[in-house]
């Protein structure tokens, strides 16, 4: 959560355009100010209010810290908004940008609406997000760490590439490749769809989850699945070491490396010529959903 922020003064009902109107702006509180096409009309500023504000221009919140976004819209061309700061509060916002949020830290997102939200949240530590909507959303969240998601819809490719310490609630994620090459994720209560789900993953573990797409969790190192229920997947964990309770049917399982498997009904088990450890996972069935 960002630090208690103390202004001094108060801009509203203004406007501004061209580069760098509000260079280095500090204790400041802004109410109903448009900001025009230019570029970082607010770079290295800290310590700074902004309510029902509108940015129209390139790169308007860089290298600043301590920040409270309320209520506020980022248009299309406010591309790349906030990059390289530091405690950041953003709520009741709309960010219609791409590439939204680069080395932020220290950042909270609160009933947020991001329609485009390609290549947004990379290489950010220390997230908090609640009731979030992303769309449009490829490649977000590539090498953030240390998350706390609850409540979040999610509609795009490649999510959460290499992140690491992530906790997921309440969530609903459409995302081809999501979760490749993470390490110390877990998640509760949610729906992911996609193909690919999990691949090279460590440490991800999945609870109360459906997962819905083919080829999922492959080549994943201490897998865990409580209580999950997987429709339409096949060719499943290839390669993987994991402890998975499956209280549905699954369509395949191909190679697991090591560890346990139970599930209601398996349609098959492929174990073929060339798998490196066969035998090594052992796979029943006749699980019962018992919630």
């Amino acid at each position: 959560m960002t630090s208690t922020i103390h202004t001094k003064t108060r801009l509203s009902d203004r406007f501004f355009e061209g580069e760098r109107p509000l260079y280095a702006l500090g204790e400041t509180e802004l109410d109903n100010v448009r900001f025009y096409p230019g570029e970082s009309p607010l770079k290295h500023s800290h310590d700074v209010v902004i309510r029902n504000c509108e940015f129209m221009g390139k790169y308007p919140v860089w290298h600043s810290d301590r920040v409270l976004i309320e209520d506020s819209l980022f248009t299309v061309y406010a591309r790349a908004a906030i990059w390289y700061s530091r405690d950041l509060t953003m709520r009741n916002c709309t960010v219609e940008a791409p590439k939204m949020f680069r080395r932020v830290s220290n950042l909270t997102i609160e009933n947020c609406r991001f329609p485009n939200a390609g290549e947004t949240l990379w290489t950010c530590d220390h997230l908090t997000l609640r009731d979030v909507d992303l769309k449009g959303a490829d490649y977000v969240f590539m090498n953030c760490s240390d998350i706390e998601i609850d409540g979040m819809k999610l509609e795009g490719n490649y999510s959460f590439q290499d992140a690491k310490n992530v906790t997921i609630r309440n969530a609903n994620l459409a995302s081809k490749d999501a979760f490749w090459g993470t390490e110390n994720v877990t998640v509760y209560d949610s729906v992911i769809e996609g193909e690919y789900l999990g691949w090279h993953s460590k440490n991800l573990r999945l609870v109360n989850c459906t997962i819905r797409g083919e080829q999922p969790l492959c080549y994943a190192t201490d897998l865990v699945m409580e209580n999950c229920r997987m429709e339409d997947t096949d060719l499943c964990f290839e390669y993987a070491t994991l402890e998975a309770d499956i209280i549905s049917d699954i369509i395949s399982i191909k190679n697991p490396t090591s560890g346990r498997i139970r599930a209601r009904s398996i349609g098959e088990i492929i174990i073929d010529e060339h798998c490196i450890t066969p035998g090594a996972c052992v796979i029943e069935t006749g699980l019962q959903d018992v919630a």
